[in-house]
């Protein structure tokens, strides 16, 4: 039997954090704790479980933290969406728009098939910039995004809204 851990009281708010005005949520207190880790892996299962996909997308970096351990749990493959400069084979990119600036991200040419479903996997939704451009990329190689999923979602900054189109659900949810 599993425990029911409540994650959200695990995680810590940092208040004017990158900036002031900013409540940062931290999600290494989970990382550090076994249990609240197993159970966050649980928890993301329970709440994918009648999603059909195939693969597992992951942003870098935190995505890769929850999705490998995900994937293993699900008997899926995990492929890794990267920052520039980091994937050593042929690769897509796509740009987009952050919270504080504007990012890359890459994945390989290969790394999906035609027909594919994905379900993206990411600790945090925002602004819904990092999911998007996922999310094309996948579109790019010939695969279908199934959902999203997060572990946190930060729900007043119009991130689901950028998502529209995609099933998108979160264990946690912070207006």
């Amino acid at each position: 039997m599993s425990l029911n851990i409540d994650l959200k009281n695990i995680i810590r708010s940092i208040p004017d954090f990158p900036e002031k005005g900013v409540i940062f949520r931290d999600i290494t207190p989970i990382l550090s704790d076994p249990a609240a880790f197993k159970f966050a892996i649980e928890e993301l299962q329970r709440l994918t479980a009648d999603l059909d996909f195939d693969i597992i997308l992951g942003a870098e970096s935190r995505g890769f933290i929850f999705g490998a351990p995900f994937a293993i749990a699900c008997g899926k493959g995990f492929v890794p969406v990267r920052k520039p400069g980091k994937l050593p084979y042929e690769k897509i990119s796509k740009s987009y728009d952050l919270e504080y600036g504007s990012s890359t991200l890459e994945i390989h040419a290969d790394a999906l098939r035609a027909g594919q479903k994905v379900l993206i996997l990411d600790d945090l939704l925002a602004t819904g910039g990092t999911a998007r451009a996922i999310a094309e990329l996948v579109s790019e190689l010939g695969a279908r995004v199934s959902a999203m999923a997060f572990v946190v979602e930060l729900a007043g900054l119009g991130g689901r809204e950028k998502c529209a189109g995609f099933e998108t659900r979160s264990l946690i949810a912070y207006e």
